[in-house]
């Protein structure tokens, strides 16, 4: 996940399936070396930015505090997610919660995607989510994709079902493994070729322009209430 936008223009307001909520959010990742403008972000309607704090080989994002602070000088509501790997999963989640140190505002996400040799299992994002729930008393996001629906198969999981999904899925169709009946919020595309909108003033993305857009399909008010639940 280099950078996600979830962005709404009003031509789209009007969509009714899959529609591009006034809702605004988006993702940054070390990959996002460019420096983004969270001012203008905000003028643009962005509400919420989503930061990635650790990723594999237990490595800290070395832009991640400077731009929380940049971004809540800004107005903006803060998230933290980590991308998951095969390494020790008590050590993956001190090490996520020691250096982001979530308040109670702040969105915790794992980032459950395919990394080579080093693509964390299923067991093992269980017990992250389970510790994660432990140590702050509430559930995390799980972003995920094709990865998810394949290690799952048809099989309907309450444990995953009872937390949001952050779907990644690039077409206009989008669709969930059965033990969600929807995403919380849809990746859409992850690059300048992708389902519009995929540009936002003031996010350059990465060194080709390229983001990751998500949609959020419910009001600007709901996902306030929803952010750190």
């Amino acid at each position: 996940m280099r950078l996600s936008i979830l962005r709404a223009a009003a031509l789209f307001l009007s969509i009714p399936a899959c529609a591009f909520s006034a809702s605004n959010v988006v993702n940054l990742s070390h990959y996002d070396m460019m420096r983004p403008d969270f001012d203008a972000m905000k003028r643009e309607g962005i509400i919420g930015v989503i930061h990635e704090a650790t990723y594999p080989h237990f490595v800290r994002d070395a832009k991640y505090f400077e731009r929380q602070q940049a971004a809540t000088r800004a107005g903006l509501l803060w998230g933290a997610y980590h991308w998951g790997t095969k390494a020790d999963v008590a050590k993956q989640v001190k090490n996520f919660l020691n250096f982001a140190e979530p308040d109670q505002n702040t969105l915790v996400a794992l980032d459950y995607e395919r990394t080579g040799g080093n693509t964390m299992t299923l067991d093992q994002a269980r017990e992250f989510l389970t510790r994660i729930e432990e140590q702050l008393r509430r559930k995390a996001v799980i972003y995920s994709g094709d990865l998810i629906k394949t290690r799952l198969g048809n099989k309907k999981d309450l444990f995953f079902g009872a937390h949001r999904l952050w779907l990644a899925h690039y077409n206009v169709h989008p669709v969930v493994q059965r033990s969600w009946d929807k995403y919380w919020l849809w990746q859409y595309t992850d690059s300048t070729k992708g389902i519009k909108p995929n540009q936002v003033p003031g996010i350059p993305g990465d060194s080709k322009g390229n983001l990751d857009c998500d949609s959020y399909d419910s009001t600007r008010a709901q996902l306030h209430a929803e952010w750190a639940s």
